[in-house]
């Protein structure tokens, strides 16, 4: 059985989705996937040893020029590609309205959430078979009961694997124990202050670790100069492809991290990951991982780099005494 993925965006919501991969794979022998996904996460889908062939979109470009007759060349050019493949099904794991007009450009039958499900209820004018998944679990079990649901079998939800590794580069010329600081993120108020990264910094050096840090946007690049000047021993690496990023992140002993991507890929790698929640919600969509811990602020409060610290070290004793 041939099986399309729709899973544009973002990165977390990609990284969610493998845990569902792996679930079908053990339940349906010979079922094989493509995916369709955003161009700027494609390394993302790549980790994943199982997906076959990947089909690029690039909807937040697009948007920005509809009329523009290269947009339609690049769209007629999915749609081809995406006919091509000649699938039995497509799953749309987003339930938007724009993953379901990117799922119908394949051609397949298409399964997703019903409409008490669905992210965006006009999605499921587009399917052909519609399933009923509450919508007060966590983004990753709702995506493993959909594709449960849509491809005949039930889930262990017991087990959480992502079947995705790391690259095999990591950091060159840095030996011992890394911690990446993952301090870029995409609102403001969920940015954890600077002078908390740095302390943070000096106490992970007093134990021994090498802090990493890098950058995507001058705001960024400001904020890990300024960690790498106040913390002397840490690894500034400059604005890179994800993929390197993602095999750097990979190799890391420890990440800790801000309501981000990278933080949710750090936990799908199985890395002890502490993630700090300054203005969101991590219930139903928080990383997920067998180490991994989010610590919440308290309203009109703060997380400390103590209380990180202390959750850092709780969690590499975790790891440490895990079976290989």
């Amino acid at each position: 059985m041939k099986v399309l993925i729709v899973k544009t965006s973002s990165m977390g919501d990609v990284i969610h989705t493998f845990p569902a991969v792996e679930d079908a794979l053990r339940n349906r022998p010979g079922i094989s996937f493509d995916w369709c996904v955003e161009e700027a996460f494609a390394d993302i889908v790549a980790l994943h040893p199982a997906i076959k062939s990947i089909h690029k979109v690039a909807i937040r470009r697009w948007r920005k020029k509809p009329f523009d007759g290269g947009t339609w060349r690049e769209v007629a050019g999915l749609r081809r590609g995406l006919r091509t493949g000649h699938y039995d099904l497509v799953i749309d794991a987003q339930g938007l309205l724009k993953s379901a007009v990117v799922a119908r450009l394949a051609g397949a039958p298409i399964a997703g959430f019903d409409r008490s499900s669905a992210r965006e209820p006009s999605a499921t004018l587009f399917y052909q078979r519609t399933y009923a998944v509450p919508r007060d679990l966590h983004a990753i079990e709702r995506t493993r009961r959909l594709f449960g649901l849509a491809l005949g079998y039930q889930p262990d939800l017991s087990v959480l694997d992502s079947g995705i590794v790391p690259p095999a580069d990591g950091l060159p010329g840095v030996e011992g124990r890394t911690a990446f600081l993952l301090h870029g993120t995409s609102r403001e108020d969920k940015k954890w202050p600077v002078e908390d990264w740095i302390e943070t910094g000096r106490r992970l050096v007093s134990r021994q670790f090498t802090p990493v840090v890098t950058w995507s946007n001058e705001a960024e690049k400001r904020l890990a100069e300024a960690i790498a000047g106040a913390v002397p021993k840490t690894v500034l690496i400059q604005k890179s492809p994800l993929a390197e990023i993602a095999a750097i992140l990979g190799r890391s002993t420890l990440v800790i991290g801000a309501d981000t991507g990278l933080s949710h890929l750090a936990s799908a790698f199985g890395l002890p990951t502490v993630a700090i929640f300054l203005a969101t919600e991590p219930g139903l969509t928080g990383p997920r991982g067998p180490f991994s811990s989010t610590l919440l602020a308290p309203a009109g409060g703060n997380v400390t780099p103590a209380e990180v610290m202390t959750e850092a070290e709780r969690l590499l004793a975790l790891r440490s005494e895990a079976p290989v």
